[in-house]
């Protein structure tokens, strides 16, 4: 029987690896399938894995109905046997209700894999409802790491190296980026970007910018300190 499966975890946990996976182990399997993706860091229309895994998608927009795009092509002759949908997050309450009424209806095994919560620790809308609908949800086992060695599990945005609780919910930014290294350059334009962090360190708002900063002063790092009082934390 087909299924709805939810892979989440933070970033850095290897989820569009394991869908790029996924996807080619069923086509060597004879199965068809489409893929799908919205706002992926290689730009439209891409599902890319840090690891340096890339392949073409069918960018997922405000507009997309899965029920029409399965239907469409089989209606064409061609084979969906399951999908592969990365960046699930972005996807709407709505766009996730298509998918169960895939895998219901028409039997379509259907891959979702996304980011629980957003950097603000609160649940994307898509996200939520694909953990209330899902026959399954997996968290993936491939550990992304905070700064300090520990277990991340949260998602923080910073602002030029400053960590951030304020904003709205979807702004694109460099995930790549340890520190504000461009902070000085292109008229002090604001450099947003993304990192995981143990839940400790993001409590304490203390990114990996910060703590060199901190030790680079001859500060205590976090560990007997309350970071937060520190004006880099972004907490004054």
């Amino acid at each position: 029987m087909a299924e709805l499966v939810f892979f989440s975890g933070t970033m850095d946990c290897g989820k569009s690896t394991l869908a790029l996976q996924m996807d080619h182990n069923h086509r060597a399997r004879g199965r068809g399938g489409v893929r799908f993706s919205r706002n992926d860091r290689a730009g439209e229309s891409r599902i890319s894995s840090r690891l340096g895994l890339q392949t073409d998608a069918v960018e997922v927009l405000d507009s997309t109905d899965f029920w029409d795009e399965v239907m469409r092509r089989r209606t064409q002759g061609q084979r969906v046997d399951y999908l592969i949908c990365d960046e699930a997050q972005f996807y709407s309450p709505a766009q996730v209700e298509q998918l169960a009424k895939v895998v219901d209806e028409i039997d379509v095994d259907v891959f979702a894999f996304g980011i629980t919560a957003d950097f603000r620790t609160r649940l994307f809308p898509g996200s939520q409802r694909l953990i209330e609908l899902a026959d399954r949800v997996q968290v993936l086992q491939v550990e992304a790491l905070c700064w300090c060695g520990r277990r991340a599990t949260h998602n923080a945005r910073t602002v030029d190296g400053v960590m951030v609780t304020e904003g709205a919910q979807v702004v694109v930014g460099d995930v790549d980026m340890a520190g504000p290294a461009a902070t000085a350059a292109a008229d002090h334009i604001p450099v947003v970007g993304y990192e995981t962090l143990c839940r400790r360190h993001y409590m304490r708002r203390v990114t990996a910018h910060g703590a060199a900063l901190m030790a680079g002063q001859d500060q205590l790092l976090p560990f007997d300190v309350d970071a937060c009082l520190w004006r880099g934390s972004g907490a004054f």
